[in-house]
């Protein structure tokens, strides 16, 4: 049996033409998530919903309780996810406005706790996961992703590479100008270690990026939250449309054995 949470980003706090069941409130073994995890009904399905920066949104990503949110997911049995996240565009292929369901990323964060394999209170080390993380989205999840966004007609890149910085100041045009030489697309904050926890609970995990400004750099004006904003209050309406399509088929058709 599958069973889908959304995690929203920055312009996503709530998941609107769903109706609410339940608020959860969990505690973990690594302590408490980001807030409470919304129980909704969308189609004839109940999803979970989890914003990723609070509610409000009150979380710099650095500061995001990541193994408490996804392990809360996974007491819920949530078995694939769905993450929302707004980010910059490096490449040709991530113009403002543009979805981008990510095949790739590179980590550029540092101090985060980023992993489930470590000692505990008592100082016994938990188990070792040295998982294959040689593609840290789930095919099957970004298939469902593009086929309803091409559907739909909405303006999405099939595949990139996603540059995960620390934040939460944005970047330098140097930095920007680096990533691109290491072949990323677009840059956010938040893809990891949210993939990987993932990936160490065996939740399939797929990531749909709304390209909301261009990178440093990559244009001539001052990047503000006003533009920023701008564009994400149009662009999450075609990320939640996407969501929705994606969720209803994956949870109507239960084929994927992956």
């Amino acid at each position: 049996m599958r069973s889908v949470a959304i995690i929203g980003g920055t312009g996503l706090n709530n998941f609107p033409n769903a109706e609410s069941l339940k608020s959860i409130d969990l505690d973990t073994p690594y302590g408490k998530p980001s807030g409470k995890i919304e129980a909704l009904k969308l189609d004839q399905f109940t999803v979970y919903f989890l914003a990723r920066h609070g509610q409000p949104h009150n979380l710099p990503p650095h500061q995001i309780n990541y193994r408490a949110n996804l392990h809360a997911l996974h007491q819920l049995g949530v078995t694939d996810i769905f993450a929302v996240n707004a980010v910059g565009g490096i490449s040709e292929n991530a113009p403002t406005g543009q979805l981008c369901i990510p095949n790739q990323l590179i980590d550029y964060t540092w101090g985060r706790e980023h992993t489930y394999s470590q000692q505990d209170a008592s100082n016994d080390l938990l188990s070792v996961q040295h998982i294959d993380f040689s593609y840290p989205f789930t095919d099957s999840l970004r298939s469902i992703l593009v086929d309803k966004g091409h559907e739909l007609r909405l303006p999405m890149t099939d595949g990139g590479t996603y540059a995960v910085t620390q934040g939460p100041r944005l970047e330098t045009a140097a930095e920007i100008a680096k990533y691109e030489r290491d072949g990323c697309d677009i840059v956010g904050m938040t893809a990891m270690p949210e993939a990987a926890l993932a990936r160490e609970l065996n939740i399939r995990y797929a990531s749909v990026c709304l390209s909301v400004n261009p990178a440093a750099g990559k244009c001539d004006e001052e990047i503000t939250m006003k533009d920023i904003q701008a564009v994400v209050n149009q662009g999450m309406k075609q990320v939640t449309s996407l969501l929705e399509a994606s969720v209803s088929h994956l949870l109507n058709d239960n084929a994927f054995p992956d």
